[in-house]
């Protein structure tokens, strides 16, 4: 049976009188007051609730608690068993999510309930949902400007070792017999004893790890045999080749290995690592796992922030920069192709950027020019480099068509031509061949001519570059690199780049819920600062309007005794002022 509370509902009686004013002030100003005030009611229990029976079975947890603790959970980076304790005792918690009974059935979880309902919220991407909604709430509550906004890439690992060539092999050889004994015992005894000596039992499996260097190479030819051999020997039995294990060495023996067939006779040749791609197995425990040449085993995760341009720190404390776009990859993927897809998705939603600031890995002139399309300007140094000591087109003053100004040395072309997307720039044969540039100049010698030519995606390419010598780049660009800051308070404060779970879902759905958490915190600050602010300004008012009472009284006191005085003489002058007075 579903159970669903309206938390729009107002109380009768106020549940939380019990708590002192101070203690109360510092739950609505916490991340607490602003979890209950406007995001428990966000929460898409619609998406949950088609996943249970109306009116059959045991009653559920009530769903907006539910969708809360998986929130709180990934947010604050709790264990299971954590989050249990947390939702039983923390008033934080029970503030947060509008508890206000002392009933098991309202504050406590068991870890298998929370298990669970975290399954069915993994594996129908319910963090998507989440994240859209909480993030559009807190866009509109806040007020946020989406013009200007910055992306980078951080890299996170799951809850798995890292193991090299040798230890992927032994690895899917060791849990394909262990699933093959458990499921198919009679087909497991044909086994070669030697490979389940040397493979099945963890304690046995153990002496992989203490390969000499110089026998490496030894070791790795031999565990490569012996995948082979298994996975010869049950290739025509159909149950086992539907396992999840077997196809693991089936894609361990295509990534990792050659098949050299001669004479009848197949022989295997390790790869050497060149040969291996990015996207192999890494760990049989995580199927989903990359490897990325510059960070290494994991994934990776586009984060997409709004930002304010401004030193104030008044400004910036009441300014809330936004998290719009999270996107979990894998770690082989580039972060070039994730650039169009983030402002689609923003776009779609309503939190799209005018201004997009990005490093040199987004700024390919193909994303440069879809961004454009899109109606974003993105700012970022264009991709690749120029060769040293060489002439570069950036180097020559162009026009707003294209066409060559004036070379580096001050001489404008004779002729200047375009065809279709190509151009030509014709010079002076004497001058350029006199010219002290000439060696590393792209302009080579003709005919009738020395010519430059070039199409327009290097003209493009070369604008960008001289542009981004000048001051105004440099002073534009240089907020990019507060979103390195958004990689660290992720880490620092959810835990991002080191998860407890395993496989690509689990991984998608931990890390875009840290997300929502920073979000979440964000917002709790700015709020504060926000208060605390016109609490500050109301009584810098009220001690302003106490001075000016006092004074009055003050010079009312002074004067009384006088006034007195002169109302014995009704005719004298001075009667006239101080009864003014």
């Amino acid at each position: 049976m579903i159970r669903i509370k309206n938390h729009k509902q107002d109380e009768l009686f106020d549940p939380w009188s019990s708590l002192s004013p101070k203690r109360r002030r510092l739950l609505d100003q916490s991340w607490a007051g602003l979890f209950k005030e406007h995001i428990l009611c966000e929460l898409p229990v619609g998406k949950l609730a088609p996943f249970f029976d109306e009116s059959f079975g045991r009653p559920t947890k009530e769903l907006h608690t539910v969708l809360g603790v998986l929130v709180l959970q990934q947010s604050l980076d709790l264990t299971d068993v954590e989050t249990v304790n947390q939702l039983a005792f923390n008033i934080q918690w029970h503030y947060a999510l509008n508890i206000t009974e002392e009933s098991d059935s309202a504050k406590y979880f068991s870890e298998k309930t929370l298990w669970n309902m975290r399954s069915i919220a993994v594996e129908n991407a319910l963090e998507v949902t989440l994240f859209e909604d909480i993030t559009a709430k807190l866009a509109d509550v806040f007020n946020v400007d989406t013009d200007k906004q910055r992306i980078d890439s951080v890299h996170i690992k799951s809850n798995m070792r890292r193991l090299g060539r040798i230890g992927i092999f032994s690895k899917s050889i060791h849990k394909f017999l262990v699933n093959l004994k458990r499921g198919y015992k009679e087909q497991f005894e044909t086994v070669d004893q030697a490979i389940i000596d040397k493979y099945f039992s963890e304690k046995a499996l153990g002496c992989f790890s203490m390969v000499k260097p110089s026998e490496s190479t030894k070791t790795l030819a031999s565990v490569a045999e012996d995948l082979y051999n298994l996975v010869e020997q049950f290739k025509d039995f159909k149950p086992v080749r539907a396992m999840h294990s077997y196809k693991l060495l089936e894609r361990v023996l295509k990534e990792q290995c050659n098949l050299n067939v001669s004479d009848d006779q197949k022989r295997v040749e390790v790869k050497k690592p060149k040969e291996i791609a990015s996207d192999s197995l890494q760990n049989p425990s995580d199927p989903d796992v990359t490897y990325s040449g510059h960070k290494g085993q994991g994934y990776q995760v586009q984060v997409m922030e709004t930002y304010t341009d401004t030193e104030d720190q008044e400004v910036k404390s009441k300014t809330l920069n936004l998290v719009t776009q999270v996107e979990v990859e894998k770690a082989s993927d580039s972060d070039a192709q994730a650039l169009i897809p983030a402002i689609e998705s923003t776009q779609k939603r309503g939190l799209g950027p005018k201004e997009l600031e990005a490093d040199t890995l987004y700024g390919s002139d193909d994303n440069a020019q879809a961004a454009q399309s899109m109606g974003v300007e993105l700012v970022a140094p264009a991709k690749g480099k120029e060769k040293e000591g060489a002439v570069s087109l950036s180097e020559f003053e162009l026009s707003d068509q294209g066409h060559v100004l004036a070379c580096p040395e001050g001489q404008k072309p004779l002729v200047s031509k375009k065809r279709k997307t190509r151009f030509t720039q014709s010079f002076d044969c004497e001058t350029c061949a006199k010219c002290p540039l000439i060696n590393g100049c792209p302009v080579r010698p003709g005919k009738r001519y020395y010519y430059l030519h070039y199409d327009e995606r290097a003209m493009r390419i070369a604008k960008r570059r001289a542009a981004e010598q000048t001051t105004e780049f440099k002073d534009r660009y240089r907020w990019r690199a507060g979103v390195e800051a958004t990689m660290s308070e992720l880490d620092r404060r959810t835990g991002v780049k080191r998860l407890r779970v395993r496989g690509f879902k689990a991984v998608r759905f931990s890390a875009t819920l840290k997300a929502i958490g920073i979000n979440l915190f964000r917002a709790a600050a700015v709020r504060k600062a926000a208060n605390h602010v016109s609490a500050a300004s109301s009584k810098t008012k009220s001690a302003l309007n106490h001075a000016i009472f006092f004074v009055k009284e003050h010079f009312k006191r002074i004067f009384r005794p006088l006034k007195n005085y002169f109302e014995l003489h009704p005719n004298g002058i001075e009667h006239k002022l101080i009864t003014n007075i």
